[in-house]
C-alpha cells in the first residue's frame, strides 16, 4: 500500500461517513491501488480510529463494488475492469441512463431541470499544457459523476438511481487512465442532454444521453491500449 498524503483529523460526530469517504478517496486516487490488499489495522492507525468504523466502511465499499472480500484473505481493492467488462458496463449504462434521461425529462420539476442545466455548464478548465493535470482531472471526474447522478435521481426511480451509482463506482477506479483533454467535448454533450431535459423532450433526452455515452466509450477505450 502506497504511503498516503497526510490525512485530515476526522470529526467524531460523523465518524462512519468520514471513514467511508476517506477510504473512497484513497481508492479513487490510487493511494490504495486496484488489487491492493487492505490491512484494516494499519489503515485504522493511519486514520486514528478503531478498526470497527474501518470494517463498516469496507462493507459499504464492497456493496459499492470498490472493494472485494475473500474468505481468509480479507479485503482488497477491486481490480481494473478488462476491456470486455468495460464494454459491458457501458452497455448497461446505455440501457439505464438512457431511461434515466427520458424519465427526468418527463418527471423532473422546473427547479431540478434548472439544476441539471447548471451542472452541465460547470466544467473545470483543463490544466495548462505540460502541467501535472491531476487536480483538474479529479475535479472534472467529480463534476461528471454529479451530473449523471443528478439525472438518475431526477428520474424518480430509486432502484435505477442506485444501479447507475454502482456502475459509476467501477468507472471511476479507471479515471487516472482516461484522457481528459476532451473535457470541452464532454461539456457540450452534457449541455445537449440538459437542454433536452429542460425542454421536457423525452426522446431527445434519451438520444442525447445515448450519443454521449457512445462517444465517451470511444474516448475512454484509449486507456486499454
Amino acid at each position: 500500500m502506497a504511503s498516503p498524503s497526510p490525512l485530515p483529523r476526522l470529526r467524531r460526530s460523523t465518524l462512519g461517513d468520514d471513514v467511508y469517504e476517506t477510504i473512497t478517496a484513497l481508492i479513487m486516487e490510487h493511494t490504495l491501488a486496484p488489487g491492493d490488499r487492505i490491512n484494516i489495522d494499519a489503515l485504522a492507525r493511519q486514520l486514528e480510529v478503531s478498526a470497527t468504523p474501518v470494517r463498516e466502511a469496507l462493507a459499504r465499499l464492497e456493496s459499492d463494488g470498490l472493494v472485494r472480500k475473500r474468505a481468509l484473505a480479507g479485503y482488497a481493492v477491486s481490480p481494473l475492469l478488462t476491456r470486455a467488462e468495460f464494454m459491458e458496463m457501458f452497455d448497461m449504462r446505455l440501457v439505464l441512463e438512457g431511461a434515466a434521461a427520458r424519465w427526468a425529462a418527463a418527471r423532473a420539476g422546473t427547479d431540478t431541470k434548472q439544476q441539471i442545466l447548471r451542472e452541465a455548464t460547470d466544467i473545470v478548465a483543463p490544466a495548462p499544457e505540460g502541467a501535472d493535470g491531476w487536480p483538474a482531472h479529479a475535479a472534472f471526474t467529480k463534476l461528471d459523476a454529479q451530473f449523471h447522478q443528478l439525472i438518475a435521481g431526477a428520474a424518480g426511480n430509486p432502484l435505477l438511481r442506485d444501479g447507475i451509482a454502482r456502475l459509476h463506482a467501477h468507472l471511476h477506479i479507471h479515471r487516472l487512465y482516461f484522457p481528459f483533454a476532451q473535457m470541452g467535448t464532454t461539456a457540450q454533450e452534457h449541455q445537449r442532454i440538459a437542454l433536452a431535459i429542460e425542454a421536457g423532450d423525452e426522446q431527445q433526452a434519451e438520444t442525447a444521453m445515448h450519443d454521449h455515452l457512445n462517444r465517451a466509450r470511444e474516448r475512454h477505450l484509449a486507456a486499454f491500449g
